[in-house]
C-alpha cells in the first residue's frame, strides 16, 4: 500500500442501542479486535481514535496504535479529524474513515474504494450494496443510500422509498484537506434527526461518489440480533 493511505477507526464506548458495543465478544474476539485487525492487513497506517480507556486496553496487544481523542465530539468524522492532527497527516493523503462496527468489510472491497476515489472526481467516496430484502427496507438500523445514474449520493436515510435504493456501507474516504473543512461545518437539522453524519456533507454541497459492491457484506453490529448473526456467519466460515 502507498504511504499516504490511511485507516482510521473511530470508537466509542457509550453505545445508545448496544451497551459497550466495541468489547462485545465475537468468538473469542472483540468487535473492534476485529475491525482493527482487518485494517491492519490492509496498511499498518491504521489507527483507532477512540475515548475510552477500556478500548484501548483492550486493544493494546493487537498495536499501539490508538489515539485517544475528546469524548465530545459528536460524529466519528470529528474524531477522525482530531486524531488525523495528533499523527500529523498530510493535506493530500487518502484518509478511509472505517466504522467500528462493521467486522467483516472485505479487503477487495477497501482496495476497491481506494482505486475508485482515484478514477472519480468527488470530495467523498462512501460504498453501498444491494438490498438482499424488504426488511433492509424497513429495518431503521440499515441506513440506505440513494444514487443518481452517474453513482453520486442523492440521499441518505434509515427508512424510504428512493429511486435507485441500495444498503449504505459505514465506510468514508477524503483527502485531510476535505476532512478539515467537512469538520468545520455546523451539524445539520438532518443529521443531527437521522443521526447520520454524511447528511452534513451532502447538505453542504460537498459530492460523494458511492463505489457500489456486487458480493454480499454481513451487517454491522447495532443489535444483540446482530450479534447472534455475526456468531453464525463466523461459525460458517
Amino acid at each position: 500500500m502507498q504511504d499516504d493511505i490511511y485507516i482510521l477507526i473511530p470508537s466509542r464506548i457509550s453505545s445508545t442501542r448496544l451497551v459497550n458495543k466495541p468489547l462485545v465478544d465475537l468468538n473469542g474476539k472483540t468487535l473492534i479486535q476485529r475491525v482493527f485487525k482487518n485494517a491492519l492487513e490492509i496498511t499498518t497506517n491504521s489507527y483507532v481514535a477512540t475515548d475510552s480507556e477500556l478500548i484501548k486496553e483492550n486493544l493494546k496487544s493487537i498495536s499501539s496504535k490508538i489515539i485517544m481523542t475528546s469524548p465530545d465530539h459528536l460524529s466519528g468524522t470529528d474524531r477522525i479529524f482530531e486524531a488525523a492532527k495528533k499523527i500529523n497527516i498530510q493535506d493530500d493523503s487518502f484518509i478511509l474513515n472505517l466504522q467500528g462496527d462493521e467486522p467483516f468489510i472485505p479487503k477487495k472491497l477497501i482496495n476497491q474504494v481506494i482505486e475508485d476515489y482515484s478514477k472519480n472526481k468527488c470530495d467523498v467516496i462512501t460504498v453501498s450494496t444491494n438490498i438482499r430484502s424488504e426488511e433492509d427496507i424497513l429495518n431503521p438500523n440499515c441506513v440506505l443510500v440513494d444514487v443518481d445514474k452517474s453513482n453520486y449520493a442523492i440521499n441518505f436515510g434509515r427508512t424510504g422509498d428512493f429511486t435507485n435504493t441500495r444498503r449504505h456501507i459505514g465506510i468514508y474516504g477524503y483527502s485531510f484537506k476535505i476532512l478539515k473543512k467537512i469538520t468545520e461545518l455546523e451539524p445539520t437539522k438532518n443529521e443531527l434527526a437521522y443521526k447520520l453524519e454524511q447528511l452534513r456533507f451532502l447538505e453542504n454541497k460537498y459530492s460523494i461518489y458511492v463505489s457500489h459492491y456486487n458480493e454480499n457484506i454481513p451487517h454491522g453490529i447495532d443489535t444483540k440480533e446482530d450479534i447472534s448473526n455475526a456468531i453464525k456467519f463466523l461459525n460458517k466460515k
